[in-house]
């Protein structure tokens, strides 16, 4: 039996290439030597797509193509630099994490399976097309930029999935937004005292499936303290910082304010213990150690007007936080939902990120549009990055059908064939590339796109196993 071995070494070489969103050129420079070392054919294209083209093992060249898809960016939380700082991965009770940060999981261990398949030449499959693409967890551009030509296999092993024991036959809808309202800044008065308002210690995660957790995003204790505080006295605001990632719950950020008096300064902590007792009385089950804190901090030469801010604590009160809809046809699953991902300011503007989501085209756009609408009415300017169609597939056809046998088959347990809350790429290879079906399948990974991320070691196994297999039985 083929070991994973090797998985996880290419795993820990891509964990010391940083790889953020908008940032892959060094991961698609190791992908193409990787290509060139094994004398394979490769396509890299202008958003740093690449494609590595393997020929079918001998006896199998009549096979249709198989198409392996992952990409290779991923959500950097937690990191000082995240262009320069490496991933310290640790196994610790059957679990792979990383020490402070995101591990890279989500997508780096399917990627890792891709490659090792490519490397060994024992495995039987047919001719194999292995794309990564670019930014799939900050606006797609890299599959919505491919070309007509890029592939051509019609049949897709998705290994960019963190739900071990189902196979994700479709995924949602989603708009991500970025709005900027703009902003003149003023001077800071002389005789204010300043302050650090910082929010930390929440659970943060996906903004997909993990929005219908009961997890409070940061925003909820900023805006609170903004509309219960700072909009009814005499208080500055020099800076906002909400958020790591558009992709991801909140889970920490900070404001810095100035404060007219002492007096004020006392009002203002009182405020932030009551916060914190709302905290615990609301979110104490689901998210246990967010909290917020009030320090003294360095003074500030320029402060946001206060009209701006009325007016972002205005978009906010009408901007949705977590989920819109369940669904009525998907017993438990989340239909309709937004995030707001990041909230900071910068010299002339307060930027917002708004993700959308919605196994409805119809109501991603129209909820999108609303959102666009609010900010725009406040001032702002708003632009869509990124729009990416619903996604779902016929669980009955014989590929899918397939997959789930290969399962049985292996690991000894049918899986369940779901549609998730979140995003795939699989809706721009539909759109691309007409006739295409797609599965998704991978490891059990929890808690992605936070620094509770990890992986469970046993779980990259079975799959790799059930990747094994498919394979083979797809080139005969």
């Amino acid at each position: 039996m083929i070991g994973t071995e090797r998985v996880f070494s290419i795993f820990k070489e891509l964990n010391q290439i940083p790889r953020p969103s908008h940032h892959e050129e060094r991961v698609a420079n190791y992908l193409c030597q990787f290509a060139e070392r094994l004398h394979l054919e490769y396509e890299r294209d202008q958003e740093n797509c690449v494609v590595i083209r393997k020929p079918a093992s001998p006896g199998h060249e009549g096979a249709e193509p198989i198409v392996l898809l992952n990409h290779m960016d991923m959500v950097c939380v937690g990191m000082n630099d995240p262009l320069n700082d490496p991933i310290e991965a640790y196994e610790e009770n059957g679990w792979m994490k990383a020490r402070g940060t995101s591990l890279g999981a989500d997508n780096g261990i399917g990627l890792s399976m891709a490659l090792a398949v490519l490397e060994d030449d024992s495995i039987v499959h047919p001719a194999l097309e292995v794309i990564t693409t670019t930014n799939e967890e900050d606006g797609m551009s890299g599959a919505s930029q491919l070309s007509k030509d890029f592939l051509k296999g019609r049949k897709v092993i998705n290994l960019d999935s963190e739900d071990y024991d189902t196979i994700t036959t479709g995924a949602a809808g989603a708009c991500l937004q970025f709005h900027r309202i703009p902003i003149q800044r003023l001077q800071a008065e002389d005789n204010r005292k300043w302050f650090c308002f910082r929010i930390d210690g929440g659970l943060g995660g996906h903004s997909g499936v993990d929005i219908n957790k009961g997890r409070c995003s940061a925003l909820i204790p900023a805006r609170t303290f903004w509309k219960a505080i700072c909009q009814k006295n005499d208080i500055d605001v020099s800076l906002i910082e909400i958020g790591e990632a558009n992709a991801s719950i909140a889970s920490k950020g900070e404001m810095v304010m100035g404060i007219a008096s002492d007096e004020a300064v006392e009002f203002v902590k009182g405020q932030v213990d009551s916060i914190n007792l709302w905290l615990r009385e609301e979110y104490g089950n689901s998210d246990p150690r967010i909290g917020c804190c009030i320090d003294e901090c360095d003074s500030q030469k320029t402060i946001i007007p206060k009209m701006a801010l009325e007016a972002l604590v205005n978009c906010l009160e009408q901007v949705p936080q977590g989920v819109v809809k369940m669904s009525e046809s998907m017993q438990g699953t989340v239909e309709t939902s937004n995030n707001v991902g990041r909230i900071s300011t910068a010299e002339d503007h307060i930027f917002v990120s708004t993700h959308t989501r919605s196994f409805l085209d119809n109501e991603m756009e129209a909820l999108s549009k609303k959102i666009a609408n609010t900010f725009t009415a406040a001032g702002a300017h708003s632009e869509v990055v990124m729009s990416a169609p619903a996604w779902q597939e016929d669980q009955q056809s014989s590929f899918l059908q397939l997959v789930s046998n290969t399962f049985q088959d292996v690991l000894g347990w049918r899986p369940r064939m779901v549609a998730m809350h979140f995003v795939l790429e699989a809706g721009f290879f539909v759109q691309h590339y007409p006739g295409i079906q797609i599965a998704s399948i991978g490891p059990r990974i929890v808690e992605p796109h936070s620094t509770s991320e990890r992986v469970e070691l046993t779980t990259i196994n079975d799959i790799w196993q059930v990747l094994l297999e498919l394979l083979k039985r797809l080139a005969e």
